[in-house]
Protein backbone atom coordinates (compact mmCIF):
# COMPACT_ATOMS: atom_id res chain seq x y z
CA UNK A 1 0.00 0.00 0.00
CA UNK A 2 1.51 3.04 -1.09
CA UNK A 3 0.63 6.16 1.24
CA UNK A 4 1.64 10.10 1.76
CA UNK A 5 4.78 9.49 3.52
CA UNK A 6 5.80 6.67 0.61
CA UNK A 7 5.21 9.30 -2.19
CA UNK A 8 7.56 11.97 -0.53
CA UNK A 9 10.13 9.54 -0.29
CA UNK A 10 10.17 8.17 -3.79
CA UNK A 11 10.22 11.12 -5.51
CA UNK A 12 13.65 12.61 -3.81
CA UNK A 13 16.59 12.14 -6.16
CA UNK A 14 18.19 9.34 -3.92
CA UNK A 15 15.20 7.04 -4.34
CA UNK A 16 15.06 7.71 -8.00
CA UNK A 17 18.29 6.49 -8.40
CA UNK A 18 18.50 4.00 -6.46
CA UNK A 19 15.61 2.45 -8.60
CA UNK A 20 17.67 3.57 -11.48
CA UNK A 21 20.39 1.23 -10.31
CA UNK A 22 18.19 -1.84 -9.65
CA UNK A 23 17.62 -4.86 -11.73
CA UNK A 24 14.31 -6.65 -12.29
CA UNK A 25 12.73 -8.28 -9.12
CA UNK A 26 11.00 -11.51 -10.56
CA UNK A 27 10.87 -13.30 -7.35
CA UNK A 28 10.80 -13.26 -3.28
CA UNK A 29 14.49 -14.32 -3.33
CA UNK A 30 15.47 -11.36 -5.57
CA UNK A 31 13.48 -9.25 -2.96
CA UNK A 32 15.41 -10.63 0.28
CA UNK A 33 18.59 -10.01 -1.49
CA UNK A 34 17.69 -6.44 -2.68
CA UNK A 35 17.08 -5.54 1.07
CA UNK A 36 20.19 -7.16 2.53
CA UNK A 37 22.11 -4.64 -0.26
CA UNK A 38 20.53 -1.86 0.08
CA UNK A 39 20.56 -2.05 3.92
CA UNK A 40 24.37 -2.13 3.75
CA UNK A 41 24.14 0.70 1.64
CA UNK A 42 22.85 2.77 4.11
CA UNK A 43 19.59 3.24 3.16
CA UNK A 44 16.60 3.82 5.67
CA UNK A 45 13.76 0.79 6.30
CA UNK A 46 11.35 3.06 4.78
CA UNK A 47 13.05 3.94 2.15
CA UNK A 48 14.16 0.24 1.09
CA UNK A 49 10.54 -0.69 1.43
CA UNK A 50 9.71 1.60 -0.45
CA UNK A 51 12.04 1.65 -3.31
CA UNK A 52 11.50 -2.23 -3.49
CA UNK A 53 8.09 -2.05 -3.77
CA UNK A 54 8.02 0.32 -7.09
CA UNK A 55 11.29 -1.89 -8.29
CA UNK A 56 8.64 -4.80 -8.21
CA UNK A 57 5.87 -2.86 -9.43
CA UNK A 58 7.85 -1.44 -12.80
CA UNK A 59 8.53 -5.37 -13.29
CA UNK A 60 5.07 -6.28 -13.55
CA UNK A 61 3.94 -3.64 -15.20
CA UNK A 62 6.39 -4.01 -18.24
CA UNK A 63 3.63 -6.43 -19.47
CA UNK A 64 1.27 -3.79 -19.90
CA UNK A 65 3.59 -0.94 -20.71
CA UNK A 66 6.63 -2.05 -21.99
CA UNK A 67 9.87 -0.03 -21.45
CA UNK A 68 7.69 3.15 -20.36
CA UNK A 69 7.40 1.14 -17.22
CA UNK A 70 10.98 1.77 -16.04
CA UNK A 71 9.93 5.74 -15.99
CA UNK A 72 6.45 4.87 -13.90
CA UNK A 73 5.82 5.13 -10.56
CA UNK A 74 2.78 2.99 -9.49
CA UNK A 75 0.18 1.62 -7.29
CA UNK A 76 -0.68 -1.97 -6.56
CA UNK A 77 -4.35 -0.82 -7.65
CA UNK A 78 -3.43 1.32 -9.59
CA UNK A 79 -1.47 -1.30 -12.24
CA UNK A 80 -4.25 -3.82 -11.99
CA UNK A 81 -6.47 -1.30 -13.07
CA UNK A 82 -4.20 0.67 -15.94
CA UNK A 83 -5.04 -0.04 -19.57
CA UNK A 84 -2.47 -1.73 -21.22
CA UNK A 85 -0.45 0.74 -23.15
CA UNK A 86 -1.09 -0.93 -26.46
CA UNK A 87 -4.86 -0.99 -26.04
CA UNK A 88 -4.77 2.51 -25.14
CA UNK A 89 -3.02 3.90 -28.04
CA UNK A 90 -6.04 2.72 -29.64
CA UNK A 91 -8.65 4.37 -27.56
CA UNK A 92 -6.57 7.71 -27.97
CA UNK A 93 -6.53 7.46 -31.98
CA UNK A 94 -10.10 7.19 -31.81
CA UNK A 95 -9.98 10.49 -30.20
CA UNK A 96 -7.36 12.26 -32.29
CA UNK A 97 -9.31 10.96 -35.53
CA UNK A 98 -12.64 12.32 -34.09
CA UNK A 99 -10.82 15.67 -33.76
CA UNK A 100 -11.26 15.89 -30.41
CA UNK A 101 -8.18 18.75 -29.46
CA UNK A 102 -9.07 18.70 -25.34
CA UNK A 103 -10.29 15.30 -23.64
CA UNK A 104 -11.09 15.10 -19.50
CA UNK A 105 -10.02 12.05 -18.11
CA UNK A 106 -11.93 11.25 -15.34
CA UNK A 107 -10.54 8.75 -12.60
CA UNK A 108 -7.36 8.58 -14.42
CA UNK A 109 -5.62 6.44 -11.90
CA UNK A 110 -1.38 6.25 -12.37
CA UNK A 111 -2.27 8.30 -15.84
CA UNK A 112 -2.14 5.48 -18.36
CA UNK A 113 -4.79 6.40 -20.39
CA UNK A 114 -3.56 10.08 -20.30
CA UNK A 115 -0.22 9.21 -21.15
CA UNK A 116 -1.90 7.62 -24.57
CA UNK A 117 -3.70 10.49 -24.98
CA UNK A 118 -0.96 13.23 -25.14
CA UNK A 119 1.59 10.91 -26.77
CA UNK A 120 -0.99 11.82 -29.75
CA UNK A 121 -0.59 15.23 -29.27
CA UNK A 122 -3.86 15.58 -28.11
CA UNK A 123 -4.35 18.43 -24.81
CA UNK A 124 -5.49 16.17 -22.04
CA UNK A 125 -6.76 16.98 -18.04
CA UNK A 126 -6.61 14.15 -15.33
CA UNK A 127 -8.58 13.93 -12.50
CA UNK A 128 -8.56 11.59 -9.90
CA UNK A 129 -9.85 11.98 -6.08
CA UNK A 130 -7.20 10.14 -4.48
CA UNK A 131 -4.54 12.63 -3.48
CA UNK A 132 -1.59 9.72 -4.00
CA UNK A 133 -2.76 8.20 -7.07
CA UNK A 134 -2.64 12.00 -8.45
CA UNK A 135 0.33 12.48 -7.61
CA UNK A 136 1.69 9.41 -9.25
CA UNK A 137 -0.21 10.62 -12.37
CA UNK A 138 1.53 13.81 -11.92
CA UNK A 139 4.82 11.95 -11.85
CA UNK A 140 4.36 9.88 -15.35
CA UNK A 141 2.73 12.85 -16.99
CA UNK A 142 5.16 15.27 -16.25
CA UNK A 143 7.25 14.65 -19.88
CA UNK A 144 4.41 15.99 -21.60
CA UNK A 145 3.51 19.84 -21.74
CA UNK A 146 -0.30 19.25 -22.75
CA UNK A 147 -1.30 16.85 -19.38
CA UNK A 148 -2.10 18.84 -16.62
CA UNK A 149 -4.01 16.82 -13.67
CA UNK A 150 -6.23 17.69 -10.64
CA UNK A 151 -6.99 16.09 -7.54
CA UNK A 152 -10.74 16.37 -7.50
CA UNK A 153 -14.11 14.45 -8.01
CA UNK A 154 -14.98 13.94 -11.14
CA UNK A 155 -18.83 15.16 -10.27
CA UNK A 156 -17.71 18.41 -9.19
CA UNK A 157 -15.04 19.13 -12.76
CA UNK A 158 -16.77 21.74 -14.84
CA UNK A 159 -16.77 19.63 -18.03
CA UNK A 160 -17.98 22.27 -20.55
CA UNK A 161 -14.62 23.20 -21.79
CA UNK A 162 -13.99 20.05 -23.26
CA UNK A 163 -14.05 18.20 -26.58
CA UNK A 164 -14.73 14.79 -25.02
CA UNK A 165 -14.24 12.37 -21.91
CA UNK A 166 -12.86 9.55 -21.29
CA UNK A 167 -13.65 7.40 -17.82
CA UNK A 168 -12.38 4.89 -15.55
CA UNK A 169 -14.65 4.50 -13.03
CA UNK A 170 -12.79 2.90 -9.62
CA UNK A 171 -14.12 -0.39 -9.00
CA UNK A 172 -12.03 -0.79 -5.83
CA UNK A 173 -11.67 0.16 -2.70
CA UNK A 174 -8.72 -0.71 -0.21
CA UNK A 175 -8.43 -3.63 -2.67
CA UNK A 176 -11.95 -5.06 -2.53
CA UNK A 177 -13.87 -5.38 -5.32
CA UNK A 178 -16.69 -3.35 -5.86
CA UNK A 179 -19.49 -5.04 -7.35
CA UNK A 180 -22.38 -2.14 -7.21
CA UNK A 181 -22.18 0.20 -9.88
CA UNK A 182 -23.14 2.90 -7.69
CA UNK A 183 -20.49 2.63 -5.64
CA UNK A 184 -17.69 2.91 -8.21
CA UNK A 185 -15.92 6.46 -8.31
CA UNK A 186 -17.64 8.10 -10.31
CA UNK A 187 -21.05 5.83 -10.11
CA UNK A 188 -21.80 4.08 -12.80
CA UNK A 189 -25.12 6.07 -13.59
CA UNK A 190 -23.26 9.87 -13.31
CA UNK A 191 -21.01 8.43 -15.87
CA UNK A 192 -23.93 7.49 -17.94
CA UNK A 193 -25.52 10.37 -17.82
CA UNK A 194 -22.25 13.01 -18.28
CA UNK A 195 -22.10 10.40 -22.02
CA UNK A 196 -25.52 10.94 -22.90
CA UNK A 197 -24.72 14.80 -23.09
CA UNK A 198 -21.03 14.58 -24.36
CA UNK A 199 -18.51 12.69 -26.50
CA UNK A 200 -16.93 9.66 -24.29
CA UNK A 201 -14.96 6.39 -23.99
CA UNK A 202 -16.48 4.50 -20.80
CA UNK A 203 -13.50 1.43 -19.81
CA UNK A 204 -15.66 -1.09 -18.02
CA UNK A 205 -14.84 -4.66 -16.89
CA UNK A 206 -15.58 -7.16 -20.11
CA UNK A 207 -17.81 -8.79 -17.61
CA UNK A 208 -20.20 -6.20 -17.32
CA UNK A 209 -23.57 -7.02 -17.17
CA UNK A 210 -25.02 -6.87 -20.53
CA UNK A 211 -28.25 -5.15 -18.91
CA UNK A 212 -27.14 -2.08 -17.70
CA UNK A 213 -24.86 -1.17 -21.31
CA UNK A 214 -26.94 2.01 -23.12
CA UNK A 215 -28.33 0.44 -26.59
CA UNK A 216 -27.86 3.69 -28.54
CA UNK A 217 -23.82 3.21 -27.74
CA UNK A 218 -21.11 1.37 -29.17
CA UNK A 219 -20.20 -1.31 -26.84
CA UNK A 220 -16.38 -2.82 -27.90
CA UNK A 221 -15.13 -6.19 -26.26
CA UNK A 222 -11.01 -6.18 -26.54
CA UNK A 223 -8.98 -9.36 -26.61
CA UNK A 224 -5.32 -8.77 -26.04
CA UNK A 225 -2.60 -11.00 -27.01
CA UNK A 226 -4.98 -14.04 -25.66
CA UNK A 227 -6.76 -12.10 -22.55
CA UNK A 228 -9.99 -10.22 -22.96
CA UNK A 229 -8.97 -7.35 -21.14
CA UNK A 230 -12.22 -4.62 -21.44
CA UNK A 231 -15.62 -3.32 -22.75
CA UNK A 232 -15.56 0.71 -23.70
CA UNK A 233 -18.44 1.84 -24.81
CA UNK A 234 -18.54 4.67 -26.77
CA UNK A 235 -20.60 7.69 -27.43
CA UNK A 236 -21.51 11.03 -29.75
CA UNK A 237 -18.88 11.37 -32.93
CA UNK A 238 -16.34 8.26 -31.07
CA UNK A 239 -18.79 6.17 -31.75
CA UNK A 240 -19.21 4.40 -35.13
CA UNK A 241 -22.09 4.88 -37.31
CA UNK A 242 -24.13 1.36 -37.55
CA UNK A 243 -22.06 -0.53 -35.19
CA UNK A 244 -23.52 -1.19 -31.63
CA UNK A 245 -21.13 -4.34 -31.06
CA UNK A 246 -17.57 -5.11 -31.44
CA UNK A 247 -15.24 -7.90 -30.85
CA UNK A 248 -11.58 -6.17 -31.29
CA UNK A 249 -8.70 -9.03 -31.41
CA UNK A 250 -5.53 -7.35 -30.95
CA UNK A 251 -1.80 -9.59 -31.08
CA UNK A 252 1.75 -9.46 -32.70
CA UNK A 253 0.96 -6.11 -33.92
CA UNK A 254 -1.99 -7.08 -36.05
CA UNK A 255 -5.77 -6.23 -35.25
CA UNK A 256 -9.21 -8.28 -36.20
CA UNK A 257 -12.87 -6.98 -35.65
CA UNK A 258 -16.02 -8.57 -36.00
CA UNK A 259 -18.81 -5.77 -36.22
CA UNK A 260 -22.35 -5.95 -35.76
CA UNK A 261 -25.47 -3.41 -35.39
CA UNK A 262 -27.07 -5.61 -32.69
CA UNK A 263 -26.47 -9.08 -30.78
CA UNK A 264 -26.36 -11.95 -33.14
CA UNK A 265 -26.27 -15.45 -30.88
CA UNK A 266 -28.12 -17.34 -33.01
CA UNK A 267 -26.44 -20.62 -33.91
CA UNK A 268 -27.49 -24.32 -35.24
CA UNK A 269 -26.62 -27.26 -33.61
CA UNK A 270 -24.70 -29.46 -35.05
CA UNK A 271 -22.33 -32.59 -35.35
CA UNK A 272 -18.94 -32.41 -34.13
CA UNK A 273 -16.85 -32.22 -37.15
CA UNK A 274 -13.39 -32.93 -38.26
CA UNK A 275 -12.42 -29.23 -36.81
CA UNK A 276 -13.14 -27.67 -33.69
CA UNK A 277 -13.14 -24.10 -32.65
CA UNK A 278 -12.92 -22.25 -29.24
CA UNK A 279 -14.19 -18.32 -29.66
CA UNK A 280 -12.25 -15.68 -27.85
CA UNK A 281 -14.05 -13.71 -25.26
CA UNK A 282 -14.52 -10.74 -26.99
CA UNK A 283 -16.74 -12.68 -29.26
CA UNK A 284 -18.86 -14.38 -26.60
CA UNK A 285 -18.80 -10.89 -24.79
CA UNK A 286 -19.97 -8.90 -27.52
CA UNK A 287 -23.10 -11.68 -28.23
CA UNK A 288 -21.08 -12.25 -31.79
CA UNK A 289 -20.98 -15.71 -31.69
CA UNK A 290 -23.39 -16.20 -34.40
CA UNK A 291 -21.78 -14.14 -36.86
CA UNK A 292 -18.80 -16.26 -36.44
CA UNK A 293 -20.46 -19.08 -36.65
CA UNK A 294 -21.76 -18.15 -39.97
CA UNK A 295 -17.99 -16.84 -41.29
CA UNK A 296 -16.65 -20.23 -40.42
CA UNK A 297 -19.68 -22.06 -41.43
CA UNK A 298 -19.77 -23.57 -38.30
CA UNK A 299 -22.51 -24.74 -35.75
CA UNK A 300 -22.62 -25.50 -32.01
CA UNK A 301 -21.71 -29.08 -30.40
CA UNK A 302 -24.28 -28.81 -28.57
CA UNK A 303 -27.10 -26.07 -26.66
CA UNK A 304 -25.46 -23.69 -24.38
CA UNK A 305 -22.31 -25.32 -25.07
CA UNK A 306 -19.90 -21.97 -26.80
CA UNK A 307 -17.84 -24.57 -28.93
CA UNK A 308 -18.30 -24.63 -32.76
CA UNK A 309 -17.42 -27.26 -35.61
CA UNK A 310 -17.20 -27.65 -39.15
CA UNK A 311 -15.33 -29.79 -42.00
CA UNK A 312 -13.39 -27.52 -43.72
CA UNK A 313 -10.93 -25.97 -40.79
CA UNK A 314 -11.18 -22.15 -41.96
CA UNK A 315 -8.98 -20.08 -40.22
CA UNK A 316 -10.09 -17.17 -37.98
CA UNK A 317 -8.46 -14.87 -35.63
CA UNK A 318 -11.16 -15.24 -33.96
CA UNK A 319 -11.27 -18.62 -31.94
CA UNK A 320 -8.65 -21.02 -31.29
CA UNK A 321 -8.39 -23.93 -33.42
CA UNK A 322 -8.34 -27.59 -33.18
CA UNK A 323 -7.94 -30.61 -35.42
CA UNK A 324 -10.12 -33.15 -33.82
CA UNK A 325 -8.93 -36.55 -33.23
CA UNK A 326 -11.46 -38.73 -31.88
CA UNK A 327 -14.28 -38.32 -29.01
CA UNK A 328 -14.18 -39.84 -25.98
CA UNK A 329 -16.79 -40.67 -23.12
CA UNK A 330 -15.68 -37.83 -20.38
CA UNK A 331 -14.78 -40.97 -18.03
CA UNK A 332 -11.34 -41.06 -16.19
CA UNK A 333 -10.68 -44.26 -16.38
CA UNK A 334 -11.57 -44.41 -20.57
CA UNK A 335 -9.26 -41.35 -21.21
CA UNK A 336 -6.29 -42.82 -18.85
CA UNK A 337 -5.97 -46.13 -21.25
CA UNK A 338 -6.56 -43.97 -24.03
CA UNK A 339 -3.87 -41.58 -23.27
CA UNK A 340 -1.88 -44.48 -22.33
CA UNK A 341 -2.19 -46.25 -25.48
CA UNK A 342 -1.57 -42.93 -27.29
CA UNK A 343 1.80 -42.49 -25.23
CA UNK A 344 0.71 -38.97 -24.32
CA UNK A 345 2.42 -37.32 -21.71
CA UNK A 346 1.96 -33.89 -22.35
CA UNK A 347 -1.57 -32.76 -22.41
CA UNK A 348 -3.62 -29.32 -22.85
CA UNK A 349 -6.71 -29.56 -20.78
CA UNK A 350 -10.20 -27.16 -21.46
CA UNK A 351 -13.10 -27.32 -20.37
CA UNK A 352 -16.93 -25.50 -21.13
CA UNK A 353 -19.76 -26.91 -19.16
CA UNK A 354 -18.79 -29.18 -17.36
CA UNK A 355 -17.55 -28.73 -13.36
CA UNK A 356 -14.20 -30.22 -13.36
CA UNK A 357 -10.67 -28.66 -12.46
CA UNK A 358 -8.18 -29.41 -15.31
CA UNK A 359 -5.28 -29.84 -13.39
CA UNK A 360 -6.74 -31.99 -10.51
CA UNK A 361 -8.30 -34.18 -13.77
CA UNK A 362 -4.57 -34.20 -15.58
CA UNK A 363 -2.76 -35.36 -12.29
CA UNK A 364 -5.88 -38.42 -12.37
CA UNK A 365 -4.74 -39.24 -15.40
CA UNK A 366 -1.29 -40.51 -14.24
CA UNK A 367 0.60 -38.90 -17.78
CA UNK A 368 3.34 -40.57 -19.14
CA UNK A 369 5.14 -40.56 -22.82
CA UNK A 370 6.71 -38.14 -25.04
CA UNK A 371 3.57 -36.95 -26.56
CA UNK A 372 1.29 -34.27 -26.41
CA UNK A 373 -2.12 -33.46 -27.09
CA UNK A 374 -5.54 -31.21 -25.81
CA UNK A 375 -8.49 -32.84 -24.49
CA UNK A 376 -11.66 -30.73 -24.21
CA UNK A 377 -13.88 -31.30 -22.24
CA UNK A 378 -17.82 -30.65 -22.73
CA UNK A 379 -21.50 -31.54 -23.15
CA UNK A 380 -22.04 -32.90 -26.59
CA UNK A 381 -25.49 -34.33 -27.82
CA UNK A 382 -24.98 -37.84 -25.96
CA UNK A 383 -23.51 -36.18 -22.45
CA UNK A 384 -20.76 -35.57 -21.30
CA UNK A 385 -17.68 -35.93 -23.51
CA UNK A 386 -13.81 -35.40 -23.59
CA UNK A 387 -12.50 -34.25 -27.36
CA UNK A 388 -8.91 -35.51 -28.47
CA UNK A 389 -7.49 -32.65 -30.57
CA UNK A 390 -4.90 -30.98 -31.90
CA UNK A 391 -3.83 -27.11 -32.13
CA UNK A 392 -3.83 -25.91 -35.71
Amino acid sequence: MVNKDDIELLMTPEAVDVLRSLPPIESKANVVQNVSALRKRGLSPEMTSVVLLQRRLRTKAAGKFGPFAEQMFFTEDGLQQATRLSVAARHAARFRDAGCAHVADLGCGIGGDALALAGLGIRVTAVDRDDVTAAIATYNLAPFDKADVVHGEAESMDLSGFDALWFDPARRSSSRRLSNPADWSPSLSWVFGQAAEKPSGIKLSPAIEQTVLPVDAECQWIDDRGDTVECVVWTGILARPGIRRSALVLGDGESHELTADEPDTNVPIGEIGAYLYDPCGAVLRAQLLGKLARELDATLITDQIAYLSNDSGAETPFAQRFVVREILPLDQRTIAARMRELEIGTLEIKKRGVDIDPAEFRTKLKLSGKKSATLLLSRGSTGRIAILADRV
